[in-house]
């Protein structure tokens, strides 16, 4: 397993945690971190993640729930929501990796950490957020700020 992956599924799993505990995130990334063993690039890709989902989360589920008219981001699944945060996340913050890539990576995520449907649900949401990027992206200047 690549590094990156290892530092999305640490972060899915701070990510679990701050749904249910109160705490500072970094209290969470802290305590997450006390007893396990992982490269420092690991770490540090999983506190940018963190910190960027923590920070554009608004934005982040905004657009989540912009491709999602069927279901509200409160109403999913906690590990899909958050494989979502992630890999939106990935897609508006990390330019120099592929779409195409964080996408596979968010679904192979998703076939180990959520139920039989959660890759497909995952892909669907993400290939919907991947083509508003997109469309973002190409509308000119004058446009965006109409």
């Amino acid at each position: 397993m690549g590094k990156r992956r290892k530092a999305r599924e640490s972060t899915l799993q701070i990510l679990f945690q701050l749904e249910f505990d109160t705490t500072k995130p970094e209290k969470v990334f802290e305590s997450f971190w006390k007893n396990k063993k992982a490269t420092k690039e690991i770490k540090e890709h999983s506190r940018r993640l963190v910190d960027n989902i923590t920070l554009h989360r608004k934005d982040i589920d905004h657009l989540i729930q912009s491709v999602s008219a069927n279901w509200r981001i409160s109403r999913m699944a906690i590990v899909d929501r958050n494989i979502l945060r992630i890999a939106v996340c990935e897609l508006l913050y990390e330019e120099s990796i592929a779409p195409a890539i964080i996408i596979n990576e968010a679904i192979e995520v998703a076939k180990k950490y959520s139920s039989e449907n959660g890759a497909t649900f995952v892909n669907g949401i993400l290939d919907a957020v991947r083509k508003e990027i997109q469309a973002m992206k190409k509308a000119p200047e004058d446009e965006k700020d109409v």
